[in-house]
């Protein structure tokens, strides 16, 4: 069960993105993709989502990806990256991830719906597996406490966060306030009130009202960000 928006050949090269699974995950991903300038083949079975992104993405198809026959008359083989957004239905997610294994697309990333559903994905072999809620709620659950702006643990125990310039390192070359030695983070970029960012330096003077990225440990940046 197809239907072709515009036919899909076009679509068949390295720097496209087959998204399959158009639920709000997939939606969002794919006119991401679309804003960068990426061509994106949009796969979903339910009607009600090819609809709602036909016009938005270079290519919408309806399609059972848990189907071989389906992915290889969409060229799927042919993708270089292919993204399944298919998350809630645990069945489905699995067995077209195992059938893109088997045609040797080169990278694959999948949305995991809890840890069950990622450990099963990487004894496939997926080596791209996002957890989108779970993220969302270690994000959250940073930001709620009211000292950070925003927060990104870039891998496990290690993260990127943004906040106001503390009051103590006001006026003070960044060389001279020795914030890795004393803090153990580096403040990376700062952007003024204009919101200007740039990279700093050890000349680097942070103003009041001062923009910080902020890279640590998340114990340390934590800390950090308690400062006033």
């Amino acid at each position: 069960m197809f239907n072709f928006r515009n036919g899909a050949k076009g679509l068949s090269k390295a720097d496209s993105v087959a998204v399959i699974g158009l639920g709000r995950f997939g939606q969002s991903l794919a006119l991401e993709l679309m804003k960068s300038g990426t061509h994106v083949l949009g796969i979903d079975v339910h009607e009600n989502n090819v609809q709602s992104m036909n016009g938005q993405l270079t290519h919408v198809v309806r399609a059972d990806a848990s189907s071989r026959e389906t992915l290889e008359q969409l060229s799927i083989q042919k993708f270089h990256h292919v993204v399944v957004a298919v998350g809630s239905h645990l069945q489905s997610s699995i067995l077209c991830c195992s059938l893109l294994m088997s045609m040797g697309i080169p990278e694959i990333w999948a949305k995991a719906q809890d840890d069950r559903h990622g450990l099963i994905l990487e004894q496939l072999g997926i080596h791209h597996i996002v957890y989108p809620e779970k993220d969302m709620g270690k994000r959250v659950a940073h930001l709620v406490r009211g000292s950070l702006m925003d927060y990104l643990e870039v891998d496990p125990g290690y993260a990127m966060v943004k906040m106001t310039a503390p009051s103590v390192l006001h006026g003070i070359k960044l060389s001279d306030a020795a914030v890795r030695n004393k803090y153990r983070v580096t403040i990376a970029a700062t952007a003024n009130a204009a919101g200007e960012w740039k990279n700093t330096d050890g000349n680097t003077v942070l103003q009041t009202g001062d923009r910080i990225l902020v890279l640590g440990s998340i114990a340390d940046t934590e800390k950090f960000a308690q400062l006033t």
